[in-house]
């Protein structure tokens, strides 16, 4: 196995998903693991680009028949990564994965060599606003997705690095630094963050 398997996670609104793309549009040995959902496809999303999107009928099958590297269930949908896939990709080079953090502790277990990176938002302020900003769900669900990105955030100490999406070209230059790192067999610095999980975790 010749690349490194690297994990992104991030609550509902952190902007992983673009932290990502970017990422990977600077680094052409780098590739993002399309995983499958039993989520319906949005308007602007691609079969086999953003999602292999497939019934629950098909994914309760590749579930039983243990085909997930990772699988979850959030919002009410199913979510998994084909173990086959990833094996295959990183015979080409490393690859990433953007996956909650249920499917990063399962990744954690069954690949032990993954490199793990949490990204929080800058406040909970940020983060309601950002949810608001996509345009994509109503007031009860950006409040729901609120209240599960705390939980979610609640499992920070997971994860081996912890980065904040303030300045977005700040944070995909953090996550250039630990492939970096990682491709050279070192561990990048690691930030301080306790006084935003404070706020980011508190009950108010």
């Amino acid at each position: 196995m010749s690349g490194h398997l690297f994990v992104l996670s991030a609550p509902s609104g952190a902007g992983k998903t673009s932290l990502i793309r970017s990422l990977c549009d600077g680094d052409q040995s780098l590739t993002v693991a399309v995983s499958h959902t039993t989520r319906p496809k949005r308007a602007a999303e691609e079969d086999g680009v953003h999602y292999h999107f497939s019934t629950a009928e098909d994914f309760a099958a590749m579930r039983a028949a243990g085909e997930f590297l990772e699988w979850a269930t959030v919002f009410g949908h199913c979510y998994g990564t084909s173990r086959q896939a990833v094996t295959n990709a990183l015979q080409l080079g490393d690859v990433i994965l953007e996956i909650d953090w249920q499917g990063a502790a399962q990744v954690r277990c069954r690949w032990p060599g993954a490199v793990s990176i949490f990204v929080l938002p800058p406040s909970r302020a940020a983060l309601a606003s950002r949810l608001a900003g996509r345009g994509q769900d109503d007031q009860a669900v950006i409040a729901r997705r609120t209240a599960q990105a705390v939980a979610d955030m609640s499992h920070h100490k997971e994860f081996d690095y912890l980065l904040v999406n303030d300045d977005f070209d700040d944070t995909v230059a953090a996550l250039r630094r630990i492939v970096a790192a990682t491709r050279e067999g070192r561990a990048e610095t690691k930030q301080d963050h306790s006084a935003l999980l404070l706020e980011l975790l508190s009950a108010n």
